[in-house]
């Protein structure tokens, strides 16, 4: 894209010339043109993973102990795909400690009272709306006659309104009534196959989303086969998948059709489901719809090309993913000498408002935060949502698709580090190694299992109440620059 450098052209290189926090350190910087030419060699070797560019020897043996530091992080990156000896480099800034809210304690605690109805019936009148979700979540079969429990969850459904495009800030708009009708599937399917159709013609598609996942609950499958043409790609998906579990491949005509859909979630359902069909044509139409998203030269629908070719018979490795571009974004090596740039993420007034800032952390993923930016200055975030939202875990967004499976078309090379996954980082989501499709996920609370997989390339410095408070489907007004301590 315009906003990227292309590796020939270095009129966009940092001379660093004032004091900057270098990989842990602070000092005063005193590289040249040529020493932040260099840098950006090193960055762009690891970027293609080339362990044999003279860039890495040439700064393994530089004057300047972060130069050194960069080349001897690269080689290790293009090595060793987890990065095991990543504690060898000097620690690098810890991010920002974050307190929890109390709310998240009680929501915490619900998954232990799974089993305990009245537990369960009081969580549902819980002051913050998260806890209230997660009960409704977390109700099953054996609390069918508890009506304490089975009321609200009706009137929440019954309360739904024709309009949900607004919701003020603490409340909700469709959720309630979408989380109630999952519930009510299981808890009594008559209450849930009553109420429906209101919710799988409602206009908010994340109802008719919602609607799909409670029709295969009880087994409706002339709403989920309307919803399989929805008009919405998240929307089919869901249905698909629950009508593929109930009718196994007797819907293989209508799975066939959706092959050729433009949404790669849609298409990796529909392939999905007619994995061993017994339909002659299922092999040629598989095979076509693999050329036609091979065509798309679209990285980030790895897992819809893989199962287009495992519908056809063939195994993963015929897959042929787009080339990764390397290119070294305009800040990139500013970014790796500790340049203070930082991002202020807006949410729209209708989703709640308020806003949050993120430090980028070119101290550990420079060509990461480089690219992030990049996007950001483009407006490529701006009308995105939160589409993943498990509040005791992460809050993800930033797909043009809403959806795990839609994301940037050139992938984003993984960039493993010292900095912890803590809550308030931010991190970039894959589709496995090396696959980095550049939707955000926002760190809830610890999850430092996440360090081995994904990289960080940010930290939450400012508000994180407004990202606690987000919920599945808050829209992202835009994404801006704003000013940092050096930049």
């Amino acid at each position: 894209m315009g906003e990227l450098v292309k590796a020939t052209g270095w009129s966009c290189l940092f001379v660093a010339t004032v004091a900057l926090p270098v990989l842990g350190q602070v000092r005063r910087a005193e590289l040249s043109t040529a020493d932040s030419a260099l840098i950006g060699r090193i960055l762009l070797a690891e970027d293609r993973r080339d362990s044999t560019d003279g860039a890495l020897a040439e700064g393994s043996r530089h004057a300047d102990s972060r130069v050194r530091v960069l080349a001897r992080r690269a080689l290790g990156r293009i090595r060793d795909p987890q990065f095991a000896a990543r504690d060898s480099l000097p620690p690098l800034p810890a991010p920002k400690p974050w307190s929890e809210p109390p709310w998240r304690l009680r929501l915490r605690a619900l998954t232990a009272m799974r089993s305990d109805c009245a537990a369960l019936a009081t969580a549902l009148a819980d002051s913050a709306w998260p806890v209230r979700l997660r009960a409704a979540d977390l109700a099953s079969a054996p609390c069918a006659s508890d009506n304490a429990l089975v009321a609200p969850l009706d009137a929440w459904v019954d309360a739904l309104p024709a309009s949900t495009a607004t919701r003020k800030p603490g409340g909700v708009s469709w959720h309630a009534a979408a989380h109630a009708i999952v519930a009510l599937s299981s808890l009594r399917p008559d209450d849930a196959r009553a109420r429906l159709g209101k919710l799988a013609s409602h206009k908010q598609w994340q109802v008719r989303a919602y609607a799909a996942r409670a029709a295969a609950v009880v087994s409706d499958t002339t709403h989920l086969r309307t919803l399989a043409s929805d008009s919405n790609d998240n929307v089919r998906e869901a249905a698909i998948e629950g009508l593929a579990k109930l009718t196994g491949h007797a819907d293989d005509a209508l799975f066939v059709a959706a092959l050729h859909s433009s949404g790669a979630q849609v298409v990796r359902a529909a392939a999905v489901a007619l994995k061993g069909s017994p339909r002659s044509d299922v092999r040629a139409a598989a095979n076509a719809a693999f050329e036609e998203w091979v065509a798309r030269q679209n990285a980030s629908a790895h897992d819809a090309r893989v199962a287009l070719l495992e519908a056809a018979g063939r195994p993963a490795s015929d897959d042929r993913p787009p080339a990764i571009r390397v290119e070294l974004p305009p800040q990139a090596v500013a970014l790796a000498l500790g340049a203070d740039k930082r991002l202020r993420v807006v949410m729209s007034p209708a989703s709640g408002g308020g806003s949050f800032i993120v430090r980028l952390r070119g101290d550990v993923a420079p060509m990461t935060a480089g690219r992030i930016l990049a996007l950001a200055r483009g407006g490529y975030y701006d009308g995105l949502t939160w589409h993943r939202v498990e509040h005791d875990f992460v809050i993800q967004g930033g797909s043009p698709g809403a959806n795990e499976y839609v994301g940037y078309a050139q992938a984003l090379r993984d960039e493993l580090g010292t900095v912890p996954h803590v809550r308030g980082t931010v991190g970039v989501s894959t589709r496995g190694h090396d696959t980095g499709d550049a939707q955000w996920f926002v760190n809830l609370r610890d999850n430092l299992r996440l360090g081995r997989d994904y990289t960080v390339f940010g930290d939450v410095i400012e508000g994180i109440d407004v990202v606690d408070g987000i919920l599945e489907g808050d829209v992202i007004a835009r994404i801006e620059e704003v000013g940092g301590a050096n930049g």
